[in-house]
């Protein structure tokens, strides 16, 4: 009876993968990648624990148009956060840790912008976006690459991210609190995050070429460039990633590791060589929901329930659940999909960031394997894209019309001494807005790859353009004044929606620095041993009388 069933599941397994066939799929990734110019993508299936597809299509970087393979290394961003809290399981089931336990536990000075959101979070509420912060916010402490900010800055700073939901009430994705539990991670182990992945996780789930950070994986010459559009044709840009951020998306790796990962978490988290990593309790805690997410009534997979369990979405498809988690890097984007009880896995990279194109390709495999009919993604998705692309030029379009329009018009123009110099934000640090023969710039002194042109766009308002056309994420600059018509403040936010939410300018709360203060500070660190020894004498002088 066991072989009939087992005989049984293998033919209904081939049959629904005979929906599409091999060739087909060929095809399908051929065409994906040229509808949304992707240069590279590679693409794994694993099915009843064997890997039956793994292929690379186009090239690992237009720079040297060496060929995608199951092996290229590509940064799987977001999808670190599935190891991040399997290192967390892991210190639990050695009594290392409580998922309930609070975070000042293991880093004392580390503080909340509420007292009592700082005495309540725990481990489990760094690693489920409810612990009040706003989509993205904080991100451009260490987004996009280049950033100074350190891994203890950075911590620290996160005391002054006024929340935007109320604690515990509201899922809102959020990469800053992963990296406070790296942070655990790394106080309870002795080791780097990195480390830690590498050693107690990649080594023996069987992860051979994959690495814990883009640092340790530099010498290695078969991984990608990323890529993104400029001008409407993909160009290769730097593909790394701050140190700072790695519990949070730091991880490199490939087809061939990732459906070993897969075949891990669905064979119970336990190795090949049949070593348990995470206990059976841990495990199916891992794949809770933790923290409930909206859903519409009418979806795709007639989806009833969806939320995050701990470092991974949890959702139904056709009655099957699904453990999902996406990843995206500026020029990257990669999807990983299991569905357990149907014992399959579906991994896909690309060295692009169009979310559509691994869309496409999941839920067109997707659907073989649930019966259902083709649906034609690649169509559905060309549109989407097509019309969300007209939408972003349409908006890029008429902001810079009326930047030329206003540029024409000089009766209402600001003098520079009205609004140049120094704008402070408590935990993103100083914007400098300054004069040049050309016009005006701007540099963001902790992240100094975000520098570019000032352009006049209204009597209060100006337009950032970004010096790195890859960004889309040009931005308005509003200002306030006072009484005597100088700047005071300012407000940041993206120009258009297509901005990845990572540049939360929107968080930031700009106060301009006087520069009397400013040169106060220079000097102070001078004169300061003066002052002091003065106001020494003045005291005992007074105190003796």
């Amino acid at each position: 009876m066991k072989k009939s069933f087992s005989l049984f599941f293998i033919l209904c397994s081939l049959f629904f993968f005979s929906q599409i066939s091999e060739q087909k799929l060929d095809e399908l990734i051929q065409n994906t990648i040229k509808t949304f110019d992707v240069p590279g993508m590679s693409v794994g299936i694993l099915k009843d624990g064997k890997v039956i597809y793994s292929k690379g299509f186009g090239v690992r970087s237009l720079n040297n148009n060496l060929p995608m393979t199951p092996e290229t290394l590509v940064g799987i961003a977001s999808n670190s956060k599935g190891f991040t809290c399997t290192a967390l399981a892991i210190l639990a089931d050695e009594g290392k840790l409580n998922w309930d336990d609070k975070v000042t536990k293991f880093l004392p000075d580390f503080k909340m912008y509420d007292d009592y959101v700082t005495q309540e979070l725990t481990i489990k509420d760094l690693v489920t976006h409810r612990a009040g912060l706003g989509l993205g916010q904080g991100d451009l402490m260490f987004f996009p690459e280049g950033g100074t900010m350190t891994t203890e800055q950075l911590l620290h700073n996160v005391r002054y991210l006024k929340p935007a939901h109320s604690f515990r009430n509201t899922m809102d994705y959020n990469n800053v609190m992963f990296i406070v539990a790296g942070e655990v991670i790394h106080k309870i182990s002795g080791k780097t995050w990195a480390e830690f992945i590498e050693e107690r996780i990649m080594k023996p789930v069987g992860m051979t070429a994959s690495f814990g950070s883009y640092n340790r994986a530099k010498s290695v010459e078969n991984k990608i460039d990323a890529h993104a559009p400029v001008n409407g044709k993909a160009v290769a840009v730097p593909h790394d990633w701050n140190e700072t951020a790695n519990a949070a998306g730091g991880i490199l790796s490939n087809i061939t590791d990732m459906t070993t990962w897969a075949n891990f978490l669905m064979n119970g988290f336990v190795t090949k060589d049949g070593v348990r990593l995470v206990s059976e309790k841990n495990a199916n805690l891992l794949w809770q929901i933790q923290q409930p997410i909206p859903m519409a009534a009418k979806n795709p997979y007639d989806t009833k329930f969806y939320g995050y369990g701990l470092g991974w979405f949890i959702s139904d498809v056709k009655g099957h659940r699904q453990i999902q988690h996406t990843g995206g890097l500026i020029g990257t984007v990669t999807q990983f999909t299991l569905i357990p009880d149907l014992n399959l896995g579906i991994v896909v990279l690309t060295n692009q960031q169009q979310g559509v194109a691994f869309n496409t390709i999941t839920n067109t495999v997707k659907d073989a394997y649930l019966g259902i009919e083709d649906r034609n993604w690649l169509k559905t998705y060309a549109e989407r894209y097509a019309k969300g692309n007209a939408q972003y030029d349409k908006e890029k379009a008429e902001t810079y019309a009326k930047v030329a329009a206003y540029q024409k018009d000089r009766s209402a123009k600001l003098a520079p001494e009205q609004f140049v110099g120094t704008y402070r934000d408590a935990w993103f640090g100083d914007i400098v807005i300054s004069k040049e023969k050309k016009g005006f710039r701007i540099i963001c002194k902790s992240s100094e790859r975000l520098k570019g042109e000032v352009l006049p766009y209204s009597r209060d308002t100006f337009v950032i353009k970004w010096d790195d056309r890859s960004y889309d994420a040009d931005a308005f600059f509003t200002l306030t004044f006072d009484e005597n018509g100088k700047a005071v403040s300012a407000k940041m936010k993206p120009i258009s929606d297509v901005t990845d939410f990572s540049f939360d300018f929107g968080d930031l709360d700009l106060k301009k620095v006087d520069q009397y203060l400013l040169n106060i500070k220079k000097i102070g660190k001078f004169f300061f041993p003066i002052f002091c020894f003065y106001d020494i004498h003045v005291y005992f002088k007074y105190k003796s009388k």
